[in-house]
């Protein structure tokens, strides 16, 4: 926006420059809950040993073992998987112009979790085993991905055929992706019902969605996947903004929406099938995130997309420390805390037909 001399005018820069400083602070706080998160559990560690042993290693043998090799990759998984989900929500509800999107509520994630349970249990993706280190151990991420994410197209193709149809209002998507969801869930029960013991046993823990099953392998792959498509999703915002104000006007601007809408959606379950695929399924996190960030940055997604990043890995992280904390030395998987904080708010948006 430009003045006739081409100066900015001063209120639009005032309305910029505010949300970047929120963005700013929310990256602030990303940041110091980041070392909360790391500095609490069952064994606690003073702020100073944690900062020394992430920037110095200055800390104890005893201290420096427990940041690098247990919590510093739970809480960067934590931030990448809270980052992914939520951007991918923020981009399905405007690729679908439905504010009740997201992986969970579409039912793209039980779809990933078929696919990746497909390739652990028959692929042979994954070796069972029990241990202290986990039921179930990924030994081809790249298999387990790439089922999780045929698995996600098709859920993908059934939500896009249905956004074609002639008005489709919001709340028979939302079913759709409901109906997906149980659909894709009876498979997972059709895999459980054929396991062994071992098997069964695997394959329910897998599903209940814990961010400490994530190594430094998986944790690159989901860092790589989400940086990248959020890298795509920032570079499209113009289109999304153009395609919040609806088909016909995002066309007369010169916008092949069809296409548009299409790559959004095989991205967006790219990042889902790639994040659950090695941490389960994580509900509520692409549903929430960006619906908070709207109410306070709006629909800009030049700002809605780093803001819904930030928002996701504050969310995801909080929830996977409090999880590990709340009955210490009991550790609960963080899916449980983000249900219960999830299912709450998409009823309140159901009931009160939230509009963006």
């Amino acid at each position: 926006m430009h003045l006739e001399d081409g100066r900015v005018p001063e209120e639009y820069t005032k309305y910029t420059g505010r949300k970047l400083l929120l963005n700013l602070a929310g990256l602030l706080v990303l940041f110091l809950l980041f070392i909360v998160s790391i500095s609490v559990g069952a064994v606690p560690i003073p702020l100073g040993q944690v900062l020394r042993a992430l920037f110095t290693g200055g800390a104890s043998h005893q201290v420096n073992m427990i940041v690098m090799n247990i919590r510093l990759p739970q809480a960067l998984a934590a931030v990448a998987a809270g980052a992914g989900l939520s951007v991918s929500g923020a981009a399905m509800q405007s690729i679908l112009r439905n504010p009740l999107g997201s992986p969970f509520t579409l039912g793209i994630s039980n779809a990933a979790a078929f696919g990746a349970a497909f390739s652990v249990m028959v692929l042979g993706g994954g070796a069972m085993q029990s241990t202290a280190a986990g039921a179930v151990s990924i030994t081809n991420p790249y298999m387990t991905t790439a089922a999780a994410f045929i698995a996600c197209l098709t859920a993908a193709a059934v939500i896009l055929a249905v956004a074609r149809a002639a008005r489709v209002s919001p709340e028979v998507m939302v079913l759709t992706g409901v109906a997906l969801g149980s659909l894709f869930t009876a498979g997972t029960m059709f895999l459980q019902y054929f396991a062994d013991d071992v098997q069964l046993a695997a394959i329910v823990f897998w599903t209940f969605g814990d961010l400490a099953r994530a190594s430094w392998r998986e944790l690159l792959i989901m860092s790589s996947v989400t940086l990248v498509s959020s890298v795509y999703f920032l570079l499209n915002s113009w289109s999304y903004n153009a395609m919040d104000a609806g088909d016909e006007t995002a066309a007369s601007l010169g916008l092949p929406v069809s296409r548009k809408r299409l790559a959004g959606m095989l991205v967006a379950s790219l990042v889902t099938a790639t994040i659950i695929s090695f941490v389960g399924v994580i509900g509520f996190v692409g549903l929430v995130g960006p619906h908070m960030v709207r109410r306070v940055l709006g629909d800009d997604h030049r700002y809605l997309v780093p803001g819904s990043m930030l928002a996701g890995a504050i969310l995801l992280l909080a929830a996977d420390t409090v999880a590990r904390t709340v009955m210490s030395p009991q550790v609960l998987p963080v899916a449980i805390l983000t249900a219960f904080v999830g299912a709450p708010v998409f009823v309140f948006l159901l009931i009160r037909g939230y509009r963006r």
